[in-house]
């Protein structure tokens, strides 16, 4: 079974993004989840993007490897849109990574200073109309990747909610949520 950490989106610490985990840690899958946002939860992703920007997106980042400090290097790291940052991040740059999951947001691998790694498998989910994977570029990143590693794929999923898989939040679109948690679950498994 894999041990994961996963980041959280742009609203914080949910309780749908404690239940996702929770789904995870059902499958026999050790997983973490810090929370970004010293206890701080937002009704709206307006909110949370403001605090965001507030504290800075490379404080959300560094807040992320200091959490994965703490763990084993050998880690697949998820993240859920503005969690992709510290994710990517991550997966790009400390050694021993296992994987990665990239929900609804991915960047440009030039981001970070170092490219992919070949050898660290990944996926990547998004709606096909959501206004901030599509609208933003996400998903032009996303194919990019997938094009330049062996073991990358990229998932879409009919609809615009942004925030799909949080079962807390009114975007959530159970069908979509239940078939890319599937996928993920099989990655996870996929993993030695």
């Amino acid at each position: 079974m894999a041990e994961v950490l996963v980041f959280h989106h742009g609203h914080g610490l949910t309780a749908g993004v404690r239940d996702f985990a929770e789904q995870l840690r059902q499958a026999g899958h050790t997983v973490h989840v810090p929370d970004l946002f010293e206890r701080q939860i937002f009704d709206s992703l307006e909110e949370g993007m403001v605090y965001a920007e507030s504290v800075g997106f490379s404080t959300i980042i560094e807040r992320g490897i200091a959490a994965a400090k703490k763990l084993p290097a050998e880690l697949v790291y998820l993240g859920l849109s503005l969690g992709v940052l510290p994710a990517q991040k991550l997966a790009q740059s400390r050694p021993g990574a296992k994987g990665a999951l990239l929900i609804e947001a991915c960047v440009p691998v030039s981001e970070f200073e170092s490219g992919w790694p070949q050898d660290v498998p990944v996926q990547v989910h998004g709606m096909d109309a959501d206004a901030f994977f599509v609208g933003e570029g996400d998903v032009e990143a996303a194919r990019a990747l997938v094009e330049t590693v062996a073991d990358a794929e990229l998932f879409l999923y009919h609809g615009d909610g942004h925030l799909f898989t949080d079962s807390s939040l009114p975007s959530h679109d159970e069908g979509a949520a239940m078939q890319a948690t599937r996928r993920m679950l099989e990655f996870l498994d996929r993993i030695k």
